[in-house]
């Protein structure tokens, strides 16, 4: 596409016009999804994401300043959201039919493994009402919570790279707690 027709469609959008965005949608769709299949590899999801980006950036075109950056723009979206969501995804594993044979039932397991599971968890709580407060507040945002790091952001009225460093500064505490638990 023209750099001119490109500016255009993007002024037109950001004025409100559908029909110039559609065409945006139509002629980006493809490097999007590249984008997010890059990181995904799983075509369904890299789908829905690719949708997922567009109606963002539907939303949020009228923030863009520069029209003719809009290919970078958009890409940098793509990749955020396709990073969240593989971050977001629980992991994948291959089972045999047999894994799932015994699922519901409880024999066979150990009476301790039960024990120690509670136990861990007593721990990981105590752990966590032993962090300070930010960073309680963090942890449980992102992890119990499942909010996004934009959503915490939002939340916590700070950037994202701040939010990153505090998840990762509250996890180093809480791991530290945890090992002060420890029996010696």
């Amino acid at each position: 596409m023209e750099e001119l027709r490109l500016i255009q469609l993007v002024q037109e959008a950001q004025a409100g016009s559908r029909a110039a965005f559609g065409e945006l949608v139509r002629e980006f769709e493809g490097s999007v999804f590249a984008v997010v299949m890059k990181r995904l590899r799983n075509s369904a999801e890299a789908a829905e994401v690719t949708q997922e980006i567009f109606l963002r950036a539907m939303r949020k075109i009228d923030q863009l300043r520069e029209p003719e950056r809009f290919v970078g723009w958009l890409h940098r979206i793509a990749v955020r959201l396709s990073i969240n969501h593989a971050v977001r995804r629980p992991p994948e594993s291959a089972q045999s039919p047999e894994m799932f044979a015994g699922v519901g039932e409880t024999r066979g397991s150990e009476p301790w493994e039960g024990l120690v599971a509670s136990e861990q968890a007593v721990q990981l709580r105590e752990g966590i009402d032993k962090l300070r407060p930010l960073d309680r507040e963090t942890l449980m945002a992102f992890y119990f919570q499942g909010q996004s790091l934009q959503e915490m952001s939002d939340h916590f009225s700070s950037p994202v790279g701040t939010i990153k460093r505090r998840l990762h500064t509250a996890r180093h505490r809480l791991r530290e707690q945890l090992a002060d638990m420890q029996p010696a």
